[in-house]
């Protein structure tokens, strides 16, 4: 690998981890569509923007044919996420809810969708009609959770996702999300505590070792933070990375800057090493 290439991975690793946690816009998803168990799971969604390319055409024209075909709808709709086409995916979900009203999964997705387009209110209210008390869903559960914090209200987020955490006790994605809630609470000690419990449990993925690389960073632990950094990089990559981080979290008013760049960037929904993490449920999130 070339070295502008690694260069440009690391600026891009660490300067959206900070901008994550300056929007709380980077917990998980759980991976990039939207999955439950009627309809699919993880392990069937492509990986990969060649895939959800292909995904994308493949659905198109079931919906170009048949716009009311509910699957149609739903599936391109995941697609266009996947690939940061927001706008489209939110207006073909929106007329998606339209036809389908009882469909509690549609509806999830569209309060995703919301999210996405930085309709976090609009979406909160959506997502909270997206299941009942008598069948709640912890996918749900968390993407409320992220628009919580999205909205600076980390209190009630953290509530969320203990709710979700009662439905689907040590699930990565959420803990992941808890534990960068936690972080924006400035619970620096109990947010590493929970992401170093998420990134051990079955199913973690880089994501939550990246949210947990930041965590120690803020902390000024950067020895630990590398170490973990090298479980999904080179160590060439990662040493660049924590020195970057460094950088960063040494500037004055950090975190003030940080709080105030709200708004004024959106984190890239999608990730792997070295880019930005997901959602809660598109198993993507919320």
């Amino acid at each position: 690998m070339s070295k502008p290439m690694i260069s440009s991975r690391i600026r891009r690793f660490a300067a959206v981890s900070l901008a994550c946690l300056a929007l709380g816009a980077c917990q998980m998803r759980g991976g990039p569509g939207d999955v439950t168990g009627s309809i699919g799971s993880s392990a069937s969604q492509p990986r990969g923007p060649e895939q959800w390319r292909g995904e994308e055409a493949q659905w198109a024209k079931r919906y170009e044919a048949n716009p009311k075909d509910r699957n149609a709808a739903f599936f391109y709709a995941r697609a266009l996420r996947a690939l940061d086409k927001n706008a489209q995916a939110l207006a073909i979900l929106q007329g998606a809810v339209l036809v389908h009203t009882n469909d509690l999964e549609l509806l999830g997705a569209y309060g995703r969708s919301l999210a996405d387009n930085g309709r976090l209110k609009e979406a909160d209210d959506v997502l909270s009609r997206a299941h009942t008390p008598e069948k709640p869903d912890w996918r749900v559960l968390s993407a409320q959770g992220t628009v919580a914090d999205q909205l600076g209200e980390h209190d009630r987020a953290q509530q969320i996702y203990q709710t979700a955490l009662r439905l689907a006790p040590n699930e990565p994605t959420v803990m992941s999300n808890l534990g960068l809630s936690l972080a924006l609470s400035k619970r620096l000690p109990e947010a590493e505590r929970v992401l170093r419990e998420a990134a051990a449990a079955p199913g973690s993925d880089a994501r939550v070792r990246q949210n947990l690389v930041l965590v120690l960073g803020l902390q000024g632990r950067f020895a630990d933070a590398e170490q973990i950094a090298r479980q999904d990089m080179s160590p060439a990559e990662a040493t660049a990375t924590v020195a970057y981080l460094r950088r960063s979290v040494s500037q004055p008013n950090s975190w003030e800057m940080l709080r105030g760049s709200k708004g004024k960037a959106q984190a890239p929904r999608t990730a792997s090493p070295g880019q930005a993490p997901v959602d809660a449920e598109s198993g993507q999130a919320g």
